[in-house]
């Protein structure tokens, strides 16, 4: 019996170094805009080279509170380069914006900005939402080319998630 528990003791400092070194997996618990196309659904179509986003565009997740593309994100820093080739989809004055989530956190609000105007916001009082969800936006104040910044506010935790839409308001 002392042999056994010091060969399994053996072995378990032999393969701890390994063990250290195995990437945790990544959440599943994510989502983003998907129509209108956001920047992160760009990437995964690969309207738009990008980085690794093209392969997670779920995971543009931040503290809340920012207002970048990225969400504070460094590796998705492409996301907020106005300078990349985003297609702008053409809309009236109203959208609507079509969610995907990978799982569904109980939510505090979706809100959608441009610029640092909020222009609609949505309760969601604590709960968990479906796995597609659609929010009809109101943006009869602007026109032309305008990115729309659409946050996914979390309810138990300090996160949220970020996701940009480039939109020709008015050229439909």
């Amino acid at each position: 019996m002392p042999n056994r528990k010091l060969t399994a003791a053996a072995v378990g400092a032999a393969i701890a170094p390994f063990l250290v070194a195995i990437p945790a997996g990544t959440a599943s618990a994510h989502g983003y805009v998907d129509a209108p196309p956001s920047r992160q659904a760009q990437c995964a179509n690969g309207t738009v080279e990008c980085g690794a986003i093209k392969w997670e565009p779920q995971s543009v997740e931040g503290p809340k509170g920012l207002k970048s593309c990225s969400g504070g994100n460094e590796r998705f820093a492409e996301l907020d380069d106005d300078s990349k080739a985003w297609k702008a989809t053409p809309i009236g004055t109203h959208a609507t914006f079509n969610w995907t989530l990978t799982a569904q956190h109980s939510t505090a609000t979706w809100e959608y900005y441009i610029g640092d105007d909020k222009v609609a916001s949505f309760d969601q009082g604590g709960e968990q939402p479906p796995k597609q969800l659609s929010h009809d936006v109101d943006l009869s104040g602007y026109s032309g080319h305008q990115t729309v910044l659409a946050v996914w506010n979390v309810a138990d935790t300090a996160n949220a998630f970020y996701s940009c839409i480039d939109v020709n308001i008015g050229a439909k």
